[in-house]
């Protein structure tokens, strides 16, 4: 069974928790630096996490009470806008440590305390980094509904776990898996089991080659009849309970953390722009590009876009914050917009740049490749879309709050 032991201990004095300026915008500069080379050969950027965990910012959601940094949301966005701006796939999968680990702090968790508090304590300790395994090759999304595929069968010891999940972000370094399946009782109760990585069972299919956030790790993993602990499944219920949708607090957390994501990579392709356009000097022009006037505008609209993101997630973690977030239909229009905002601004800085924008020595195309990732990520478009007009409707017949 795991190395990590379950039992309650007494948490550790809160150890180290910086998010000063100045240390993430020395961390940006240092993951800035290897982004190139985990994107070309589709490395895994543990380096990275160990240089967070100096800095006690794995742990940063952690609750003080269990030794953790008891960040904010916007403290929070503040440090995965940090990472974003250097490595974009590490800022990836400490959003989903982040957003496991704000579940759990919630007072409605409904996890054991034991299994709680181990994965609270190990992300203090040792930087241990968690995420969901939801996405199946059948299923796809279950935001999307159905059952899934991964079984957990009753055994006079516990469970026993088997099936097989995609985009499994950060399997190399994850040590917690909270997995999405079904038990196979005569009426199935659906939800999470909470897997430690090092169980014997688990083997991953390293199938992850994507166009963005190659460093991310995100490959397949299948389950093959892994024992599990009765305790250990942490959050089950019938599957009409989890049809009311999303929590409208976790939402917000989940929206304002891609979202500090996707901007910050679009302000990684304006700041490389603004020093092209300031140092490229055409031979027939006789002064660098940022003199023209068609430039400056294109950049007007680049600062346009990026003021508005920022006015949208500020507004979103301040409301989370205060205890009032939105609906979750209304926080999916926040992601709707600063996703597009992200993409367009990258797309304005190749269009100003041309092939020089293209070309593998600059990372500008590395930016647009992962900025793109914004589109896939839940709740995707069309979901995002149709929610919002639903819930018009729904309002202007008197059947939603306001």
């Amino acid at each position: 069974m795991s190395s990590v032991s379950l039992a309650y201990q007494a948490p550790p004095a809160r150890g180290l928790f910086d998010d000063s300026p100045a240390t993430l915008a020395a961390l940006t500069r240092r993951f800035a630096a290897g982004a190139e080379q985990h994107d070309r050969d589709g490395s895994f950027p543990f380096c990275n996490f160990l240089e967070l965990h100096r800095h006690g910012l794995v742990s940063a959601v952690v609750p003080t009470s269990h030794g953790g940094g008891g960040a904010s949301l916007a403290s929070a966005r503040r440090i995965v806008a940090a990472v974003a701006r250097g490595e974009p796939a590490t800022a990836l999968v400490l959003t989903m440590t982040y957003l496991i680990h704000r579940s759990l702090s919630r007072a409605d968790a409904r996890w054991p305390a034991a299994q709680r508090d181990a994965v609270f304590r190990s992300a203090v300790a040792d930087g241990a980094l968690a995420n969901a395994l939801r996405v199946e090759p059948a299923l796809g999304s279950p935001a999307r509904g159905g059952l899934p595929d991964t079984v957990a069968r009753r055994t006079p010891r516990g469970w026993r776990l088997s099936g097989h999940k995609l985009y499994t972000t950060g399997i190399p370094a994850l040590r917690w898996l909270a997995v999405w399946g079904r038990t196979d009782e005569p009426e199935p109760r659906v939800g999470v089991f909470l897997v430690p990585r090092e169980l014997p069972g688990i083997r991953v299919v390293e199938s992850w080659d994507h166009l963005g956030l190659r460093a991310s790790g995100s490959h397949e993993v299948v389950f093959e009849d892994v024992a599990l602990p009765p305790e250990n499944a942490v959050d089950l219920r019938p599957p009409a309970d989890w049809a009311a949708g999303p929590d409208p607090d976790q939402h917000a957390w989940m929206i304002v953390l891609l979202g500090a994501l996707y901007d910050g990579v679009a302000r990684s392709a304006r700041a490389w722009l603004l020093d092209f356009l300031s140092e490229r000097a055409p031979g027939s022009l006789g002064a660098p590009l940022a003199t023209l006037p068609r430039v400056q505008q294109a950049v007007g609209e680049i600062e346009a876009r990026l003021w508005a993101s920022d006015a949208l997630l500020d507004g979103l973690a301040r409301a989370a914050d205060a205890g009032t977030p939105p609906t979750a239909a209304e926080s999916g229009l926040v992601k709707f917009n600063v996703t597009a905002n992200a993409i367009r601004a990258v797309e304005l800085a190749l269009e100003l740049t041309g092939n020089h924008g293209l070309s593998r020595r600059n990372p500008l195309e590395r930016h647009h490749r992962d900025v793109l990732c914004s589109r896939i990520h839940t709740p995707q478009n069309d979901s995002i879309l149709l929610a919002a007009g639903r819930l018009a409707f729904e309002r202007t017949a008197g059947t939603a709050p306001p």
